[in-house]
């Protein structure tokens, strides 16, 4: 009966965010356009060199995807902080890491999926192969989850400062390289005919790791800035 009802609470939570988000459209469509103006300002500016575009494609998709991500997340939980429900939520009988992970997977549902998503109709710019388009996406599967984890820590942390967003960016970029490394290792393997499994099972520990301790942090960091 209680874990029955941790996960309608968690589903609720999850749902709310779903539908704040499409309500506030703006957030979601502006990392969205970015997220595309910058992957194809590329190709514009090198021109059609197939061999340069298709090596400095991984790093091009995956830097833009990151920089995307990082549009929204100053709003994870201060809208909640602002209207008092972040504070309902630190009353609930469902224990505050959980809640925090239902969010987090929202922010990726309405950010990082919809990267993904769109991510292989941009990699045709670049002349990449199927099979590189492929890994792109799987990376980009398990690797922006990640980002939206990672920067719900930072987010916690800059509740109600202003400029949060530059804070943001400076909490979290250095703990994101790791994923940067290992996504484009991925698809530059692809490319050179040489084992990319690797790599996915690096993002897959990472993700775990990620999965386990970040919700406790970021639970941890919102008492802490609301006490």
């Amino acid at each position: 009966m209680y874990t029955s009802t941790i996960l309608q609470t968690l589903l609720a939570v999850f749902c709310r965010d779903l539908r704040l988000a499409f309500r506030r459209k703006t957030d979601t469509l502006s990392a969205l356009f970015f997220f595309i103006l910058v992957v194809s300002l590329f190709p514009l500016a090198i021109g059609p060199e197939t061999l340069i575009l298709k090596r400095i494609a991984p790093g091009v998709i995956w830097v833009s995807a990151l920089l995307s991500s990082m549009l929204t997340l100053p709003k994870l939980f201060s809208d909640d902080a602002s209207d008092g429900t972040l504070e309902q939520l630190l009353l609930s009988h469902c224990p505050l890491s959980l809640l925090v992970l239902a969010k987090i997977s929202a922010h990726w549902v309405c950010s990082g999926l919809v990267l993904v998503s769109i991510s292989p109709l941009l990699a045709i710019q670049f002349n990449l192969g199927q099979s590189e388009i492929m890994v792109l996406v799987g990376t980009l599967l398990i690797g922006t989850p990640i980002l939206s984890l990672i920067g719900s820590i930072a987010g916690a942390l800059t509740i109600g400062l202003k400029s949060s967003g530059a804070l943001i960016s400076l909490i979290t970029l250095p703990l994101l390289i790791p994923v940067l490394i290992m996504g484009t290792a991925a698809i530059d393997a692809v490319s050179s005919g040489t084992e990319f499994f690797v790599y996915f099972y690096l993002l897959g520990a990472y993700f775990s790791l990620c999965v386990f301790f970040v919700p406790l942090a970021s639970a941890f960091a919102l008492r802490i800035t609301l006490d």
